[in-house]
Formats: structure tokens, C-alpha cells, sequence
């Protein structure tokens, strides 16, 4: 690992202490990187504002080592929520380019909100310099929303998908 990507990397995990972040994934091409800290839960306005800068962040490149740092995860107290809080597994775009939701166009869509989806089954095809890419489905469940129209250019790691899962 780089001394520049050891300094970025120190730096990453002192904002993530900072704002309180219990848990943190970073997964770009062969670099994966997940932190876990012993911290009480952060609230929703950290997070909107860690999501605005790691999208702000410049991509390096050369990507660092994979690193894994774990600590004890603290003990979650229970909600005051009347509703136990819905928890839906996101599917992000692996890479830059244009989403289509179907095989081709007037094509019936490879899946609609309400569909039950299997880990790796294609669920859209994102072009990137005129190849194809088929999105696979990360987890098993239940399509919940489509979060992009069909020819939307999208970027690295845009939510495009949240699944139910079960």
C-alpha cells in the first residue's frame, strides 16, 4: 500500500469517527474495503452528509490494498418506533453508464416492482462504451422500486434497485 493511499485511508477512518458512522463499505473493482466501529447508531443527517462527500471524492488511481478493520459492533437499544423500521438491501450500479431496464427497447422489462428475484439473476443492463453490461441481482427477494428510468445516465455506485429480502 501506497504511503498516499495509507494517509488517505487514516483520514477516511478519522471522518467516519468523527461523524459517528458504526459501519462503512467500500467496494470499487478489486479494492473492498468495510470498517465496522463500536459506536452508538449515527443519525440520518451524518450519513446524508458521509453519502454527499463520498460521492464528492475523488476517484485514486491506483486503487489501495484491500483492507479489513473490525471492531465489536455496540449494542443496538430497540426503536420507540410504534413500526419496526423496514430494512431494504440496495443494488448499486457496479459501474458508469446508461441504465436500461429491458433486453431491448419495446422489450418487456427484465423486472418490475412486485417481482421475486434470485441472487444472480439479471435484473437490468447498464452500457457502458457500447458493451452491455447484465446487473445481477446482489440478494433474493422482492423488488420493492426501480430508483432510475430507462436511459438514465447513471453513475459508480448509484442505488438502482431496492430489494426485500426473503
Amino acid at each position: 500500500m501506497k504511503p498516499q493511499d495509507m494517509k488517505d485511508l487514516k483520514e477516511l477512518i478519522e471522518f467516519l469517527k468523527e461523524y459517528q458512522v458504526a459501519e462503512f463499505d467500500l467496494d470499487r473493482g478489486d479494492t473492498k474495503i468495510r470498517l465496522k466501529f463500536e459506536q452508538p447508531a449515527a443519525s440520518s443527517a451524518n450519513l446524508a452528509e458521509l453519502a454527499r462527500l463520498v460521492a464528492a471524492a475523488p476517484a485514486h488511481s491506483a486503487p489501495p490494498t484491500p483492507v479489513h478493520h473490525t471492531a465489536p459492533a455496540a449494542p443496538v437499544a430497540p426503536a420507540a418506533a410504534t413500526e419496526p423500521a423496514e430494512t431494504l438491501h440496495t443494488v448499486k450500479s457496479p459501474i458508469v453508464g446508461t441504465f436500461y431496464g429491458s433486453p431491448s427497447p419495446g422489450a418487456s422489462p427484465f423486472v418490475s416492482p412486485g417481482d421475486r428475484v434470485q441472487k444472480g439473476q439479471v435484473i437490468c443492463i447498464v452500457e457502458a462504451m457500447k458493451l452491455m453490461n447484465e446487473i445481477e441481482a446482489d440478494a433474493s427477494g422482492e423488488i420493492v422500486k426501480c430508483l432510475v428510468s430507462n436511459g438514465q445516465p447513471i453513475e459508480f455506485g448509484q442505488p438502482l434497485f431496492t430489494i426485500r429480502e426473503g
